[in-house]
């Protein structure tokens, strides 16, 4: 197989060198002013004083499943208290004993990405922030519980997928008594367990098909699922009820750049650099397009795709415009859910 071409980093400016972004997921999302609450934690102090060096770019809310996304970046030297703020925050303002939602999800802060974006920040640096960052929740928040993964699960760097299947999280397990955390107490009904850890950039890639039939969206899911044969490297997958239909919600994993073509499914895959290595993804146009062929097979027709977030280059760039003229509530400037 051949090295993906053109391999460039995201930015030479100084700003974007050491910038780490942090897709935070929160089990809430009918309270919108309970969900901007938690992300203006990220941009300022328990004054109320704005915080220099982070932005909150996006805020994605899906009310059917009740979950959020909340894309936070700064520096590396910033990104921990940026993001523990809003952790401390949404805790105290989110019980899951009364969560309510479609969305699989075992923590009123279920999940804590870290993703590197500069040339200076590597995996292994956003690894020892990621456990650091587990540790001041668990003693910071009482009655706090942590499961690690990729590079802050060290040695073994088990990935985001195989720790959710370890702790029961797919099958949504009220049990917290079952749960070994890696860092805290036991779990907890009200705070239950948060998934803390680092990785090559993450987008959500979500296609919804004009069916109800979860079944036909499990068929689909599976054919397209990295682990399948003839499956989209880097893709991890679901199929969802949601809003009438069945959503095919996709975790598009970066994968380093030598082990695909750089055309891998008749498309140019989006390449990048990060910590000096080469990495891409899966087009959403190409996982659109895969979607939509194998749900004709059934007679589904597809409603749309929607991207959550942006991609490692949008933010990257973004973030770096936002940074550089002090915009910490960058969502409000972009009035519209990022695809």
């Amino acid at each position: 197989m051949t090295l993906v071409n053109n391999q460039q980093g995201m930015s030479c400016s100084a700003v974007g060198r050491r910038l780490v972004a942090c897709l935070l997921n929160i089990s809430e999302a009918r309270r919108r002013d309970l969900v901007e609450t938690v992300a203006r934690s990220a941009i300022t102090d328990t004054l109320g004083t704005k915080r220099e060096g982070i932005t909150v770019l996006n805020i994605f809310n899906d009310v059917d499943y009740n979950r959020s996304v909340i894309t936070i970046v700064a520096s590396i030297d910033l990104i921990r208290e940026a993001v523990l703020s809003a952790c401390e925050r949404a805790c105290s303002l989110i019980d899951m004993n009364v969560h309510e939602g479609i969305h699989p999800c075992m923590g009123a802060v279920d999940l804590v990405p870290l993703y590197p974006l500069g040339e200076e920040v590597g995996l292994e640096d956003c690894g020892k922030e990621a456990q650091a960052l587990a540790t001041a929740l668990t003693e910071r928040v009482t009655g706090t519980s942590v499961f690690l993964f990729g590079w802050a699960d060290s040695p073994q760097r088990r990935g985001l997928a195989k720790r959710r299947k370890e702790i029961g999280w797919f099958k949504k397990v009220l049990d917290m008594s079952t749960i070994q955390p890696d860092v805290g107490p036991q779990p907890t009904r009200k705070y239950g367990v948060t998934g803390v850890g680092v990785s090559p950039y993450v987008m959500n890639c979500n296609v919804t098909i004009d069916t109800q039939d979860l079944a036909v969206g499990r068929i689909v899911a599976s054919a397209i699922r990295e682990s399948s044969p003839g499956g989209i490297p880097g893709v991890q997958v679901m199929a969802l009820p949601h809003e009438g239909a069945v959503e095919i919600a996709c975790n598009v994993e970066s994968v380093q750049s030598g082990r695909l073509s750089s055309s891998y499914g008749g498309e140019k895959w989006p390449s990048f650099t990060i910590g000096g290595q080469n990495f891409c993804h899966a087009p959403a146009s190409l996982i659109t397009a895969r979607v939509a062929e194998l749900a004709r097979h059934h007679g589904v027709a597809i409603k749309g795709t929607a991207l959550v977030g942006f991609t490692p280059r949008e933010c990257q760039r973004l973030a770096e415009g936002a940074l550089s003229n002090g915009i910490g509530e960058f969502w409000k400037e972009l009035q519209r859910v990022h695809m």
